[in-house]
């Protein structure tokens, strides 16, 4: 049996697994955590009040992590799914909002066939601590 193989068959076939061997290799989008402001709480000692900015682009994750205090949400725009440990996911669209209490163990994720997504945050936490921590 004799296979007509052309030059040009060849060559596009090696772009495609030489496309597919960089698609593979491309890292996910990474969120960006925007800090705008931050003061000590008035009359609290110890704690401070953070506000900032999670930019998820699309295909994006903030992986799982904790505060040490209380945040409250706002979705500026897109689409974010919330997901908290224990309790089942919640789709946020553009102004919605949300809390997660101390030590609650979450993710923010931009939804999936989605343009991404931006939260705005304050948080009231134990000063001098990371704002987050990371949670396996």
């Amino acid at each position: 049996m004799r296979t007509n193989f052309r030059p040009s068959m060849l060559l596009l076939a090696a772009l495609t697994c030489a496309g597919l061997a960089q698609a593979q290799q491309t890292p996910p989008p990474t969120p960006t955590r925007t800090v705008l402001d931050r003061h000590d709480q008035s009359g609290v000692a110890g704690k401070e009040i953070i506000l900032g900015t999670a930019e998820l682009p699309a295909g994006s994750v903030i992986g799982w992590h904790v505060h040490h205090g209380d945040e409250s949400g706002y979705v500026l725009k897109g689409t974010l799914i919330l997901k908290t440990r224990g309790q089942p996911d919640r789709v946020l669209k553009a102004g919605d909002h949300f809390f997660n209490p101390q030590g609650a163990v979450h993710s923010l994720v931009a939804a999936p066939d989605g343009d991404g997504g931006v939260a705005l945050s304050t948080w009231v936490v134990d000063k001098g601590k990371p704002l987050a921590d990371p949670v396996p």
